[in-house]
């Protein structure tokens, strides 16, 4: 029996009509994900193959009721169902990212050549020749409670594309409803959007793994969010979108061998290397708990705040994904909170490690139930589990310790009490003077060609002090002394104890400490010029914040960026 209303069996839905065959569209399907996992039994063919197969004149419409799509119900035994964007107004296109299209073998010029059919096809008003489209399903636990059903209610994917061995699947996200889209109407807005965009790709650019960017589109839909906006479509990649509630939903309802089938197609197609191993399932877990620790451990030590750590934001591949009220750190605050919805500081810059492990935890179980083949676990899966879990902390600290090494410059001297004496002396002293901790690190880049010199290590800790919020650090010298000691007498010696030419040493601290990093004020000043017309800053400000984010200076034409390196202003603090 349909779980649909019969008022609605004869409904028919509209489909995208195909765009042309061009440089920007011509793409080779790979599709695994539908191909070799169960989809929606309410939806057993996709509505393009419907559509291909019907004898009718119709070339546009299919008899698949318009709700099976759009309206939403709960799915089972299914860990997707096909998807079709809806149709949008004036799509314009607000931006492509060079290198995240040549990770599918394409010209983001050629975007730019035919823009008009561009913004079409990458709007989802145009069907990509070959493409099928589909929305996840998944769970989670969301702060710390479990929400039961989720899945993609405002984002699609494409389908997969295999480009120089590398495997991406592409998503459109603000395409529309679908059928996980709960209480919401499936679209973006262009704020959340440009933030999005601007992020995956400028974190990639920082070293720290992230889903990608395509093309961002506008258009002149009106969302109605706290006050009505404009919408947006965005286009982003990412080898899988697999994330912790994959598992977590179909575990959930008893259905363990919907739950092996999805770790059996995850370990095949991104972890073939212990496909065959005895316990194959807690590998899986060992696995994931050492990408997420790196990934975490790359984020304290940018400043980055993802801000919601839902299980169902939680990548399966150790990636960053799903940007929404993130934030870098202006001062520098452990206890900093980027979302609003967040009063009680779950998700604060500090907890992200705590919190990552938490969740590892919550994909365990689901695991657990695959090696015994029951909810509760035996003793020796319970030891495995342990084990596996286990390694997040020192591997969370390894790699923690081994990028910010780098960022201090201690490339050659490597000791033990590296962390203690060298690099959380600094924090403290960050904190205590709530110094903007991105001018702070790139400051460091100052003190090799500053040795043994005292007054240019006092005109140093004078600089830090004029970008920090406490004032009694800012207007006294008392502070200022105690960051001077630091420098001379603690920081200085290791330095020079590494036998590095102070000129190189610099420049190779330079390549690892940016200069421009997308604060939420630098983020809101690009989509204030693009509310104003001024859209192909948007990928400007893309080039700054990746080709040129270690840069000292932002290149010649974009003068009116330089000020995204200066102090934070009143407006945006």
């Amino acid at each position: 029996m349909s779980t649909v209303s019969s008022a609605t069996s004869f409904a028919r839905t509209t489909l995208r009509p195909p765009a042309p065959l061009t440089d920007f569209t011509r793409l080779k399907w790979a599709d695994t994900f539908t191909r070799e996992l169960p989809g929606d039994p309410e939806l057993p063919e996709a509505p393009y193959s419907v559509l291909e197969r019907q004898s009718s004149d119709d070339k546009e419409s299919v008899p698949v009721p318009e709700a099976l799509l759009r309206a939403s119900r709960q799915v089972r035994g299914a860990l997707w169902s096909w998807a079709v964007p809806e149709s949008h107004e004036a799509p314009r296109l607000a931006g492509v990212s060079s290198s995240g299209a040549r990770l599918l073998g394409l010209d983001s010029h050629a975007f730019w050549r035919d823009a008009t059919t561009a913004a079409e096809a990458w709007s989802g008003n145009l069907r990509l020749p070959g493409s099928n489209s589909w929305a996840a399903n998944y769970g989670g636990h969301q702060f710390g409670v479990w929400a039961g059903q989720l899945g993609d209610g405002r984002a699609m994917s494409l389908g997969e594309v295999l480009h120089n061995s590398q495997r991406w699947e592409i998503q459109l996200k603000g395409a529309g409803r679908t059928p996980y889209a709960r209480f919401a109407d499936g679209y973006a807005v262009r704020r959340s959007s440009i933030r999005e965009y601007l992020a995956a790709e400028h974190l990639h650019a920082l070293g720290i793994p992230t889903a990608r960017s395509l093309a961002l589109v506008f258009t002149d839909r009106v969302v109605e969010r706290e006050q009505p906006e404009r919408g947006a479509v965005l286009s982003r990649l990412a080898p899988s979108w697999v994330r912790f509630g994959s598992f977590e939903l179909p575990a959930s309802r008893g259905d363990l061998e919907l739950t092996r089938q999805l770790a059996d197609y995850v370990v095949h197609h991104h972890f073939a290397e212990f496909a065959d191993a005895d316990s194959v399932y807690m590998r899986l877990l060992e696995r994931v708990c050492n990408l997420t620790a790196r990934m975490v451990a790359r984020w304290q030590a940018a400043g980055f705040c993802h801000g919601v750590m839902n299980t169902d934001n939680m990548s399966i591949l150790g990636l960053t994904i799903d940007y929404g009220p993130f934030a870098f750190l202006d001062a520098y605050d452990p206890a900093f909170i980027c979302n609003h919805s967040d009063p009680a500081g779950r998700y604060a810059f500090d907890e992200q490690p705590r919190v990552a492990l938490w969740n590892l935890m919550r994909l365990a179980a689901p695991l657990a139930a695959l090696v015994d083949g029951a909810a509760e676990p035996g003793p020796k899966t319970v030891r495995m589990i342990t084990d596996g879990l286990n390694q997040f902390g020192p591997e969370f600290r390894r790699e923690y310790l081994q990028v910010m090494r780098r960022r201090f410059g201690l490339f050659a001297d490597h000791r033990d009490d590296d962390l203690e004496a060298v690099i959380q002396p600094y924090l403290d002293l960050l904190q205590e003077a709530k110094a903007d901790y991105i001018f702070a690190m790139r400051t460091l880049c100052s003190v090799p060609e500053t040795l043994g010199n005292h007054d240019k290590l006092t005109a140093l800790a004078a600089r830090l002090a004029e970008r920090s919020l406490n004032v009694a650090c800012r207007d006294t010298s008392e502070w200022q002394h105690r960051m001077c000691n630091y420098l001379e007498s603690v920081y200085a010696p290791r330095l020079q104890a590494q036998s590095i030419a102070p000129a190189e040493l610099a420049t190779r601290m330079k390549q690892v400490n940016p200069t421009f990093v997308l604060r939420n004020w630098v983020a809101q000043d690009v989509i204030e010029r693009a509310e104003r017309g001024d859209v192909a800053w948007i990928d400007k400000v893309l080039d700054l914040l990746t080709t040129h984010a270690f840069d000292d200076h932002a290149p010649s034409g974009m003068e009116d960026a330089e000020k995204y390196a200066g102090p934070v202003p009143e407006w945006g603090e």
